[in-house]
């Protein structure tokens, strides 16, 4: 079988898997359908005429505007704990000192001294708590869908109908500044705009100084109506260094300055808006459904009295579309087409009028034209989709009909009616809540606001990633048993071992070897598992401390210890390939890919070690040295990348490793290869001939030969053609491992170096249970494909990451490139990808090693016996004794149709232990598809599992392409050499 028909029969079937996970996902992960209707002032939401006090008023529209400008203040990130004050301590219990806790005191001191003017509310976003769907949601008053959350990376304007049209609409003047995420959502809607570059997440105070720049002179200037400020270092400071961090309450800090500033320069007919658009885990992320996730804070003040009643003791908790309505109501603009959220109806009171039943009538009034709203939208969109559930639609219609009748009906006899409208106000608000209920039921609206079983969601996540473990010991326990029985238990004349096995000595040895290399792997993977990631929202489990950045510690000396380990893990890896390549002899050969192993991995040894010296003290740098530093953290992690990718292309121009010496040989030898695996010890290894190795070849020349027989030819000695495979794979996995690296955290390196121990214990463990034979065909046992792919899953958790987007390590975009990535946005995805598959993607290259490492174990058993003199060199030409050499990879070979289809046949397992992976969590996420888990657990496992198969799958293509590379460049040295010899 040819080389390029086992590549092309591997796409294939790669494209098979890939077909059936994009059928999959097109019927499974649906997308909302999004209206282009838009609500005007000319179209009233409902028939009949506008309600009470709602015409004839200058800039109304549905409703007479209460202010004229709106100053939005986000926070992005901005918790609700982050706004609450910090409490007195209770004698009796701990004292509770957090960073963040009493940073905002301004909104406590406001709320205290005008009450009637504030009003501070636990505001629940939806899920999921990425900033680009939140800001959707903010504007348009609906619900994200699940597949949203995949296009945080790339903003697209909003075709829906939102606040920011209907405010250019109505001509009314939008200045914004800060996260430049608006300018994609809304092209051109601001009159005056400064936007600063948003994805930097290791960059607290360029976007927050360069709102604080404009945000009082535009504010002083008086030309705006609407001013929308979006802070993003609470964000950022999260992200980079957690909640708990010091850094952390200099942000708030510098928040509540800005929000005093403001305050101070309202005027009577502004209201101040400070909201945060998500929260944030213990660690700093955000994404998916915690508690601490879609708790936001909202602040609203007024310099007059908007509130009848003082503030309740507890905030009162809202829904964070609430105040898309309210906004628009407030300003005399209609309520977006789109919007399902309940308008504050407390916002609505006439405080300047003494009746209840006016501030009563006024929040009917406003739950009436929401209503209308909301009851119109349903029924356009129930015709668009017909996918609303039928019983509750009806159900939802009669519970409208009847609170519009009521509210109509009270407007004509409005005097001492306030107990019937305290009734109807309850009708309109169950008709809302019922509404948004069955939106976030509806199969294909797919929204997320399911508030999941924490247990369930939290025993699942973490179970996953010690079911891995203990399938993987399982399998090591298994292996190694059945070796040791096999050397302690079997009668002797079942202990025989095949001539060419991978361990020619004694039987009873082979299962104490194979039990100490099973204690060591099971070791190694316990190890591995001290670094993990446990959900937020379970109590029980804690988070490995180690998966943080060195720049999030406070100790200088325990961040110093922690460099040395990381420095020495580095070096250790260097030094580990390094000796392995000596041990071997592929490190003597002059090739240009064997000198960059010897000067170029030591370069990008030192360049990543000085990398994270300056990200770990990036914050300590004088700042006469800070232009310095941050042009080092952008050259130096591109540096270790292009010397990566200058070892890799060398390592394809010329893959073989071989040290080939020519010397005048005896006349009675015409070609003489040796594949010994040290230099040779006396003149008799140098005329001593292995045939068998290049049988193949030989058979072809063998004319050519003949012709030059009395010529008198060169003898030739290659050394370490025996590993010629393996050490081209060892160079390329560690080329690949240090830009991988670089993307993690520090301390992710001892993971990198347990990754590579783990593999080179579990290689040699399986080699020494398969027999080499001599003239194939070669096979990997199904249990050590099965292992190798368990050990990337079992990697990818060590590395800190979870199949669900909260832990997504978004860092690893701005690795090189500290000031982002401006309008593009396949260059951070691809960085965010390889950082979060870099175990599937080594594992996958390396899976060749698995057929490759038996062989090459094939030395470690040979019994090396005293060389002979004189005559005796003659003898050793004989077929039994030539069998007896470690000829070691080279046997690959003497059958080269059998090597090609050992290639497929290791390629098509590889690809069915993955695709049985990804079925199962097809399977899952459709049979639990109406399940309360399913968007918290088995969708994005299926979406991570579909994305770790495709680069699972491009890995496996590469590595096996690179043996194949290296094939072809052994056989391209070959008939060089004869060549070379026959002149």
């Amino acid at each position: 079988m040819q080389k390029i028909s086992v590549l092309l029969f591997l796409v294939w079937v790669c494209f098979l898997f890939y077909a059936g996970i994009a059928l999959f996902t097109s019927g499974f992960l649906l997308t909302r359908l999004e209206l282009t209707n838009h609500s005007s002032c000319q179209e009233p939401p409902g028939p009949g005429p506008l309600p009470w006090r709602s015409q004839g008023e200058p800039r109304a529209c549905w409703m007479a505007s209460r202010f004229s400008r709106v100053v939005l203040v986000l926070i992005d990130a901005l918790r609700f704990d982050f706004a609450q004050p910090q409490r007195s301590h209770v004698p009796g219990e701990p004292p509770v000192s957090l960073p963040f806790l009493g940073k905002l005191g301004s909104l406590q001191r406001i709320l205290e001294t005008q009450p009637h003017h504030a009003r501070l509310y636990q505001s629940k976003a939806d899920p999921p708590t990425t900033t680009m769907q939140r800001l959707k949601a903010l504007t348009t008053g609906s619900l994200p869908t699940f597949i949203d959350a995949g296009s945080n990376f790339a903003s697209y304007a909003i075709v829906e109908d939102n606040l920011i049209k209907q405010l250019t609409s109505a001509g009314r003047r939008v200045v914004f500044m800060g996260d430049d995420t608006w300018k994609d959502l809304f092209p051109g809607a601001f009159s005056q705009a400064f936007f600063f570059s948003s994805f930097n997440v290791r960059d607290l105070h360029t976007v927050d100084n360069g709102i604080m720049e404009h945000l009082y002179p535009t504010m002083d200037s008086g030309e705006w109506d609407v001013l929308i400020a979006h802070f993003l270092g609470v964000d950022h400071c999260g992200h980079k260094h957690g909640p708990h961090h010091p850094e952390m309450a200099k942000k708030l800090s510098q928040m509540d300055q800005v929000i005093q500033g403001i305050v101070e320069r309202l005027e009577n007919d502004t209201l101040l808006v400070v909201i945060g658009d998500h929260g944030m885990t213990k660690s700093g992320d955000h994404g998916g459904d915690s508690e601490l996730e879609i708790s936001a804070a909202l602040f609203l003040y007024s310099p007059t009295a908007l509130f009848l009643r003082a503030p309740p003791e507890e905030p009162e908790v809202v829904p964070q579309i609430s105040l898309v309505p309210t906004l628009a109501l407030l300003l005399g603009l209609p309520i977006p087409f789109g919007n399902i959220g309940e308008v504050m109806a407390e916002l609505f009171s006439a405080v300047e009028d003494s009746q209840p039943h006016s501030s009563v009538l006024a929040q009917a009034t406003a739950l009436y034209l929401n209503a209308q709203q909301v009851f119109r939208f349903l029924h356009t969109y129930s015709a668009a989709a017909q996918d609303l559930q039928v019983e509750e639609f009806h159900r939802l219609n009669n519970l409208f009909s009847k609170a519009s009748a009521d509210y109509l009906r009270l407007l004509q006899s409005p005097q001492g009616a306030e107990a019937a409208l305290q009734t109807v106000i309850t009708e309109l608000q169950e008709f809302l809540r019922g509404v948004r209920a069955m939106c976030i039921e509806s199969p294909v609206l797919l929204l997320l606001l399911i508030r999941f079983a924490a247990f369930f969601s939290d025993s699942f996540v973490v179970a996953e990633a010690r079911a891995i473990r203990f399938l993987l010991g399982s399998l090591i326990l298994l292996l190694v048993a059945q070796l040791h029985w096999e050397g302690k238990l079997l009668p002797p004349k079942l202990l025989t071992i095949p001539r060419f096995s991978a361990q020619t000595g004694p039987s009873r040895h082979k299962g104490t070897h194979a039990l100490g290399l099973g204690v060591g792997l099971l070791l190694c993977i316990r190890l591995a598992g001290l670094f993990h990631r446990c959900p937020e929202e379970t109590p029980a489990c804690h988070s490995s401390p180690w998966l943080s950045p060195l720049a999030s510690m406070v100790g200088g000396r325990a961040k110093n210890l922690w460099y040395g380990a990381c420095v020495g893990a580095l070096v250790a890896l260097l030094a580990a390939v390094r000796l392995w390549l000596r041990r071997y002899g592929n490190l003597k050969s002059p090739e240009p890919p064997v000198l960059f192993v010897r000067w170029g991995l030591p370069l990008m040894v030192l360049g990543t070690a000085a990398y994270w010296a300056l990200s770990s003290g990036a914050d300590e740098a004088p700042p006469r040295l800070r232009a310095l530093v941050t042009g080092a953290s952008v050259v130096l992690p591109r540096a270790v990348a292009g010397l990566a990718a200058s070892g890799l292309l060398l390592l394809l121009w010329r893959p073989v490793t071989v040290l080939a010496k020519a010397t005048m040989g005896a006349p009675r030898m015409r070609t003489v290869l040796t594949p010994f695996s040290g230099p040779p010890t006396s003149q008799a290894d140098l005329d001593y001939v292995v045939p068998q190795i290049y049988r193949h070849m030989q058979e072809e020349i063998r004319g050519r030969l003949e012709r030059t027989k009395s010529q008198g030819p060169l003898t030739v000695a290659a050394y370490q053609l025996g590993s010629v495979y393996s050490a081209a794979m060892v160079t390329a996995l560690t080329l690949l491992a240090f830009p991988l690296l670089l993307l993690h955290a520090e301390r992710i390196s001892l993971v990198f170096l347990l990754l590579f121990l783990q593999s080179f214990l579990l290689l040699h463990l399986l080699a020494a249970g398969i027999p080499i034979t001599t003239s194939g065909p070669f096979t990997v046992p199904w249990q050590a494909v099965s292992a190798w792919a368990l050990m990337a899953t079992q990697t990818f958790y060590s590395t800190g990451h979870q199949p669900v987007f909260p832990t997504i390590h978004w860092h690893a975009a701005f690795v090189g490139f500290p000031e982002g990535h401006g309008s593009s946005t396949w260059l951070p995805a691809l960085l965010v990808g390889a950082n979060t598959f870099a175990s599937h993607l080594l594992f996958a290259v390396g899976c060749p090693l698995l057929l490759l490492w038996p062989f090459l174990c094939e030395s470690q058993g040979s019994q090396k016996r005293r060389q002979p003199h004189g005559n005796e060199a003659e003898a050793r030409v004989g077929p039994e004794e030539e069998e007896e050499e470690p000829l070691m990879e080279m046997r690959l070979r003497d059958a080269p149709h059998h090597f090609n289809v050992a290639l497929l046949q290791l390629g098509l397992k590889y690809l069915f232990v993955l695709g049985i992976q990804i079925l199962a969590c097809a399977l899952a996420a459709s049979i639990l598809r109406r399940h309360l888990m399913v968007w918290k657990v088995f969708a994005p496992k299926f979406i991570f599992e579909a994305m770790g198969f495709i680069v699972s799958s491009v890995g496996l293509f590469l590595g096996l392409a690179l043996v194949m590379r290296v094939d072809g460049a052994v056989s391209s040295w070959f008939q060089q050499l004869v060549l070379a010899q026959q002149r």
